[in-house]
């Protein structure tokens, strides 16, 4: 009788808002399975969102498991800084360096950062909006770690906007590709020619980008510094088991404890408000206008370029790694079968992972 009892009592608990959170995990569960977008990150998220709107979840709460997480690997930014190791170790950054001026379309791609932030100040205090602005820079581990240091009062809904918008490149950069390109522009060939970068080169490059962009934006040390450990890891051709383990182990075991951990901020009592939707629409429009920016800055060139760009590659200027270079390597191929844009496209795409990192840690300068 007891136990009948107790049953009641938790489904009068249940709200509509709880339903409704089931709901979103349910879509984001379906998403990562039946579509297959970046099931690592959108499965252990939406699963995380319907665990901590159960009535009376024992997932959260002062000696709730999520919430133990939460502070031991989020709050003190610990997770999204040791998933950086294993990002690091993931980039092969030989065709940026055999091509350098990739890079420009990685610092284009990060408009949509600051453009948001002036559109996110008008409705948000400087620190909030700042927060917000950085889901732009469409990385998730740097998104968390600017919103934990400016204790943004949106943490929660800027982290699942940050993760969930990464999933949806595919949908999201098509679209807006093909409405500033032509399909003549989408079918320009960018026959990748193979220079050899020396192992000295590969090794000093992270170790010179590291105190680069200290000097230029210290608060990005932290962010940089792991990123750029990790491809040391790599690189220096001693650690090829830690290279491999940071690659596989340890950036998937991170990637599970941080995705159901995100859902602690997913509570629907938090989560569903108008501040909330408010913030996943200035994300979007935080991605639409990064990815806006790198094409128009590769069109804005080929004026002056006598072997013209594909103007697709800018889009791939947006830290969502590998997600963007896979996106614009794609839609090449879909226009003409014989045009592979994948180099090109990947040394754009990790050009964009170092930009968003320093434009995290100029954000920090400024507003922390």
């Amino acid at each position: 009788m007891d136990s009948l009892l107790e049953v009641f009592g938790n489904v009068i608990e249940l709200d509509w808002k709880m339903c409704v959170m089931w709901l979103i995990g349910g879509i984001l569960i379906y998403l990562a399975i039946k579509k297959d977008m970046e099931p690592t990150l959108l499965l252990p998220i939406g699963f995380g969102a319907i665990l901590v709107n159960l009535p009376l979840s024992g997932a959260v709460g002062e000696h709730g498991p999520l919430t133990t997480l939460y502070d031991a690997g989020i709050a003190n930014e610990l997770f999204p800084l040791i998933l950086f190791i294993g990002i690091g170790a993931m980039i092969d950054f030989g065709p940026l360096l055999s091509n350098p001026k990739l890079m420009l379309f990685g610092a284009a791609a990060q408009f949509g950062i600051f453009f948001t932030l002036a559109m996110a100040s008008i409705f948000f205090v400087d620190k909030d909006a700042a927060s917000i602005a950085i889901i732009g820079a469409a990385d998730g581990p740097t998104s968390i770690v600017v919103a934990q240091a400016l204790d943004s009062n949106y943490i929660g809904a800027i982290m699942v906007a940050a993760y969930s918008y990464m999933a949806l490149v595919p949908i999201i950069q098509p679209p807006v590709i093909k409405l500033l390109t032509t399909k003549k522009e989408r079918m320009i060939r960018m026959p990748y020619v193979q220079r050899e970068v020396s192992q000295t080169t590969k090794v000093l490059f992270p170790i010179i980008l590291t105190v680069i962009a200290g000097l230029i934006a210290p608060d990005s040390v932290a962010l940089i510094g792991f990123l750029m450990f990790g491809n040391l890891i790599r690189e220096c051709g001693v650690l090829a088991s830690l290279s491999e383990t940071a690659q596989k182990v340890l950036a998937n075991l991170v990637t599970i404890f941080l995705g159901i951990t995100i859902a602690c901020q997913m509570q629907a009592e938090q989560f569903l408000s108008p501040a909330t939707l408010l913030i996943m629409g200035l994300g979007l429009v935080a991605f639409i206008v990064d990815t806006a920016g790198g094409v128009l800055f590769a069109k804005f060139l080929n004026l002056f370029l006598k072997t013209k760009m594909n103007p697709m590659i800018g889009a791939a200027g947006i830290s969502a790694f590998p997600m963007a270079g896979r996106v614009v390597h794609k839609m090449a191929l879909k226009e003409d079968p014989q045009n592979f844009l994948l180099m090109q496209a990947t040394g754009v795409n990790v050009s964009g992972q170092i930009a968003s990192v320093i434009a995290g840690g100029m954000i920090l300068n400024f507003f922390g």
